[in-house]
């Protein structure tokens, strides 16, 4: 994948502290037009939640041309479920949210707690899941450029995820 080194690019990724960096280096592109929003997953969980809220005003204020959303090949998904409900009563909270995500709440449409904590199954899924929502939100400026990228850190290589 070709970037134009001179676009602005904002990059949303995983926590890793070195992401942005090996970015800069994979890609090419100038430092001053990397913008990188680092998250757990990378995944848009919500289309209209805090996270593409500040993708709408990075594209907008930020004069963004393009969007990467960014997963890498060793992901650590742990499980936050069994950390989570190892707390004083959680397991009995657990069940009214459960409730409220399946029967009461249009965000999160026949999601349950777990599924919705745990996110995509597969880090590929996850990255497919946020460019496809991007590419079709209704805020995005029509014909919007978003990729998706896989990183193999050890080998220092991106792959293009496609996405149909």
């Amino acid at each position: 994948m070709n970037f134009n080194k001179n676009a602005k690019v904002l990059f949303l990724t995983g926590v890793d502290q070195e992401l942005p960096q090996l970015l800069q280096q994979m890609t090419n592109i100038n430092i001053e037009n990397m913008m990188t929003l680092q998250v757990y997953g990378p995944e848009i969980a919500q289309p209209f939640g805090d996270l593409m809220r500040a993708i709408i005003l990075a594209i907008y204020q930020g004069n963004v041309e393009e969007v990467v959303v960014v997963g890498t090949t060793h992901d650590q998904r742990r499980d936050v479920r069994a950390k989570l409900y190892e707390q004083d009563g959680i397991p009995e909270k657990a069940k009214t949210v459960d409730f409220l995500f399946t029967r009461c709440m249009p965000e999160f449409p026949g999601v349950t707690l777990d599924e919705w904590l745990q996110g995509s199954k597969t880090v590929t899924e996850s990255v497919q899941k946020s460019v496809k929502l991007l590419r079709e939100h209704p805020l995005l400026p029509s014909g919007f450029t978003v990729h998706g990228l896989l990183m193999d850190k050890e080998k220092g290589e991106l792959t293009e995820v496609k996405v149909s």
